[in-house]
């Protein structure tokens, strides 16, 4: 059984879609026996960085997520909140990971928004994703490259696509979205 975190924050439908069409059983919960009983916990994030940030303080998620132990996979919002400070709203992560998460300069486009290339991949959930595989971005703020950096996106400037620490995975990205891609990504993380 697969948790999808639920704390007000979007795109849990779109996760537990993309689960459906592996054939993977999940739930969307914020039952505590719940999440600490799943094989494995999704942790997505569609939203503005502090508020999400107060939904999860609210339940004591912020506290739980850190202590899993099962493969914990963040995206998108979800990645930078299991970072530490993040410009948005000043806002403090659960510092899971030991990054912080900066606003984009207004030098193009800001969101970042739509299909771009991924690279340096090293990582068990890139098993069979090619260099240079394209996957779908949101976003207005970044983690910065680190030693728990697992791919490289370059927009503006390089920025980590993806983490791993121990059993946490994260992507920047949404491979919910990502198209055949982003399958063989949640595929290989519930494989784990």
């Amino acid at each position: 059984m697969i948790a999808i975190i639920k704390y007000n924050g979007g795109n849990v439908n779109s996760v537990q879609n993309a689960l459906n069409r592996l054939n993977a059983e999940s739930v969307i919960t914020d039952d505590f026996e719940i999440i600490k009983k799943a094989d494995k916990v999704i942790f997505p994030g569609v939203g503005e960085a502090s508020s999400t940030m107060r939904n999860l303080q609210v339940k004591g998620l912020d506290q739980l997520i850190p202590d899993l132990k099962q493969p914990v996979l963040g995206i998108c919002l979800g990645m930078q909140l299991m970072c530490g400070n993040n410009e948005e709203g000043n806002t403090k992560g659960m510092g899971i990971f030991d990054i912080n998460v900066k606003k984009f300069p207004a030098r193009d486009l800001v969101p970042h928004m739509g299909w771009n290339t991924i690279t340096s991949l090293d990582s068990p959930v890139f098993l069979g994703v090619e260099q240079g595989s394209d996957v779908y971005f949101v976003h207005s703020f970044y983690c910065e490259l680190s030693r728990n950096t697992t791919s490289v996106c370059d927009y503006i400037l390089p920025f980590s696509a993806s983490l791993q620490k121990d059993n946490f995975f994260a992507m920047q990205f949404h491979p919910e979205k990502s198209g055949a891609t982003g399958s063989l990504l949640l595929n290989n993380f519930l494989k784990l």
